[in-house]
């Protein structure tokens, strides 16, 4: 079932929320200890992943004009700035309690790498571990979020179902346009590519970096082009 991952994180939204509604106060040591394990088993899965690659240059010059592209269009700091006027905007109403809720945790579940690697692994290779972590992570984060900022944390799950479900869908129509051999190649690399992004996430999580990771995403573009490429070039 290919929304499989996508359902599974929606529900772990709401469950989040709802246990947060009845947790009035969560120490701060547990938080911390919670979140370190959860950005330990991550940075496992991304090195799992990131071991895949069948010609690691690929992914190597992936990342790396990735990251040129990503950091000259500035894509973190406009996701960050869209966030913080749409949280200005929404939040400036009557009912702010609930809509800082909803648009601060779907800000945080959507607009992340991982929410794009997952998807498009659910579609391409029906393979649902991306999103079963990030169903941890963000179960774990709505119940915190809940606990100071209230119910509306739970409406998030709606965004997210759609905006993962529509990339798991699109992934879906991907083998009709792509040869098998072409798509099996693409698949390696952009998996060993996107570990590596979520091997980064891990790390962010844990608190030993801070890496830009939504500006490493056009790296998967690349991935896409330059197996492309080579495959055109060898046929």
């Amino acid at each position: 079932m290919v929304l499989l991952g996508t359902i599974v994180n929606g529900a772990a939204i709401i469950a989040g929320t709802l246990l947060g509604k009845l947790m009035h106060r969560i120490p701060d040591s547990m938080k911390g200890t919670v979140m370190h394990a959860i950005g330990l088993a991550v940075v496992t899965l991304g090195l799992q992943m990131g071991f895949k690659s069948e010609n690691f240059l690929i992914v190597i010059i992936s990342l790396v004009v990735g990251a040129v592209i990503g950091e000259w269009m500035g894509l973190e700091d406009k996701l960050n700035a869209v966030g913080g006027w749409l949280e200005q905007k929404i939040g400036s109403n009557e009912k702010g309690s609930i809509s800082k809720g909803f648009v601060t945790a779907t800000l945080i579940f959507v607009i992340g790498a991982m929410a794009v690697l997952g998807a498009l692994d659910s579609g391409i290779r029906g393979n649902h571990e991306v999103l079963y972590t990030k169903s941890i992570i963000d179960g774990f984060t709505s119940l915190i979020l809940t606990t100071t900022l209230g119910i509306g944390v739970i409406f998030s799950a709606i965004p997210v179902l759609v905006y993962e479900g529509a990339i798991a869908l699109f992934a879906t129509q991907i083998d009709r346009f792509v040869p098998q051999e072409l798509m099996d190649q693409f698949i390696h690399e952009m998996t060993s590519a996107g570990g590596i992004m979520i091997f980064a996430i891990g790390l962010n999580l844990i608190g030993i970096t801070k890496i830009r990771v939504a500006n490493l995403l056009p790296g998967i573009l690349v991935v896409a082009l330059i197996v492309s490429g080579m495959y055109l070039f060898n046929g």
